[in-house]
């Protein structure tokens, strides 16, 4: 009996060491995953800046260019500072790069009324995230984290 408990003993311990050096290897690939998406938003976005410094001018599709990378950067933040994805804000993203894309159009065609058309949709689903996210928020566990 009493070298079962031993064992059952032994195997907590195996278990709780598992977990740390699991936990530790989650954690570690974790923040640098998000250490070089956000070193790739900032260097695509100072290359895109010295191509708009070396051609003179910048026009609207430049400007909303670099609001993409904003908003990329500040998804990687905010993922960075809650561990939460902030779905809307690549919602964000798909709308300004649709309207950066329908401003380079020069013919006018049928493809803008369905990039105008998804630019709509992806409105209603942020409107939908975020009428769900106020109307059911998310439960707080007692170490912070959302359920």
């Amino acid at each position: 009996m009493e070298k079962l408990q031993k064992i059952e003993t032994l195997d907590q311990k195996i278990k709780t060491i598992a977990d740390v050096i699991g936990n530790f290897l989650v954690d570690g690939f974790h923040y640098s995953a998000l250490f070089a998406i956000g070193g790739s938003i900032v260097w695509s976005a100072v290359f895109a800046f010295i191509g708009m410094f070396s051609k003179g001018h910048v026009g609207i599709d430049d400007i909303l260019l670099l609001f993409i990378y904003l908003e990329l950067g500040a998804m990687v933040g905010i993922y960075f500072k809650t561990n939460r994805m902030p779905v809307r804000f690549l919602i964000y993203v798909g709308v300004t790069a649709l309207i950066r894309m329908l401003l380079v159009m020069h013919q006018p065609e049928y493809g803008i009324l369905f990039i105008s058309g998804a630019i709509v949709l992806l409105a209603i689903a942020a409107l939908v995230f975020r009428y769900g996210s106020f109307t059911f928020p998310a439960v707080r566990t007692r170490n912070g984290t959302a359920m």
